[in-house]
């Protein structure tokens, strides 16, 4: 007969595995996070942040097809692959929408594309700038599977370039907030009397700041940028980790392991690390999951106003502030699209808070 295993952890993993939502979010962050990280590898658009502009071809409807002539430059690009794979390919090459061209002895006579049925100018260009001569080599058909937005870049991978920002937004603002809401609540809750209430009064007074204005602050202070807004949203939001870890120190710490572990001669440091906080990250696990959820909320917020990543760097914040006029004008798509990508991470994150709770809840 085999025995099996009555951990927590199994017991709180088995629990997990039989709710759907739970597992399907977990899937789908996962998804999410591979995209964002071989963003450029997935997108039609490798060019650096996928800021190819082709503004002839502005505001089109998704499955948009034209030609495209690229003329090559002779400024040469050393890149290595990897460098190309996570960040983008240097594009130096200079790319034309055409609607119509002709190869005529050493010539090529091509026609840039207009749009609104007009038409646009016939332009000849010597066929020696293509190496061994080979024009139709650089004449190729790009569809737009999303469209273009209002500059002519690819859609599709504008927003899977900025899925980057807004998941790893979630990881560097939950760490942050985790090493300073864990450090200050164990403090606090541990050690009690004076340094309980010093803390909290920072604890309280941070609260009290509006998230938004705080961290708007925060990025003015630090300068605008794809870093500063990291460290601004994760600087607001260990108040909460680090009331929870309080709390729960408060309400184990005269327990009989840890009144075991002083009569044992165990160091302070030793006793919060290895003996208390082990036992109460459950609750901890659930809030960052909360946390994640709020930190790309926050982030699209701050790109919508314009303080967040700066063009021309890929968000889906920026995206919506970008075409949010659309929406009224016939092409809603433009900023919904974005919209619905950030509401189902978030929507992700907050059904995997809501599994977590469920499969560590002892009690149940």
């Amino acid at each position: 007969m085999v025995k099996k295993s009555n951990s927590l952890k199994q017991l709180a993993l088995q629990k997990f595995k039989k709710n759907f939502w739970g597992v399907f979010c977990f899937i789908y962050i996962v998804i999410v996070g591979l995209i964002s990280v071989f963003a450029y590898a997935l997108a039609p658009d490798n060019s650096q942040y996928a800021n190819q502009m082709h503004l002839a071809i502005h505001s089109k409807k998704p499955g948009f097809t034209v030609k495209v002539l690229t003329l090559p430059s002779e400024l040469k690009t050393n890149q290595s692959l990897i460098d190309k794979l996570f960040f983008g390919k240097i594009n130096a090459n200079t790319e034309v929408p055409i609607s119509s061209y002709k190869i005529e002895n050493d010539t090529l006579r091509y026609t840039e594309y207009s749009s609104d049925g007009l038409t646009g100018n016939e332009k000849l260009l010597s066929l020696n700038v293509f190496p061994k001569n080979t024009a139709e080599a650089f004449i190729t058909t790009k569809k737009f599977i999303l469209g273009t937005d209002k500059y002519g870049r690819d859609l599709l991978s504008r927003v899977l370039v900025g899925a980057r920002i807004s998941f790893f937004i979630g990881f560097v603002a939950v760490f942050i907030s985790l090493i300073i809401g864990v450090f200050m609540g164990s403090i606090a809750g541990y050690f009690g009397g004076k340094i309980d209430a010093a803390i909290m009064w920072i604890i309280n007074v941070t609260w009290s700041i509006p998230t938004l204005l705080l961290v708007i602050a925060i990025t003015l202070a630090l300068g605008k940028g794809f870093w500063q807004v990291f460290i601004a949203v994760g600087l607001t939001m260990w108040v909460e980790v680090a009331r929870v870890v309080r709390g729960q120190i408060i309400s184990v710490k005269e327990m009989q392991y840890v009144t075991a572990a002083k009569a044992l001669g165990y160091s302070h440091f030793r006793i919060i690390t290895k003996h208390i906080l082990p036992n109460i990250m459950a609750p901890v696990i659930v809030i960052s999951a909360a946390n994640f959820a709020s930190a790309i909320l926050i982030e699209s917020g701050l790109s919508f106003l314009g303080i967040g990543a700066q063009p021309p760097m890929s968000s889906w914040g920026a995206m919506i502030k970008d075409h949010y006029n659309y929406i009224i004008l016939g092409k809603p798509y433009l900023a919904i699209i974005p919209g619905l990508c950030i509401m189902s991470l978030v929507m992700a994150f907050m059904l995997i808070g809501n599994a977590l709770r469920d499969a560590l809840d002892v009690k149940n």
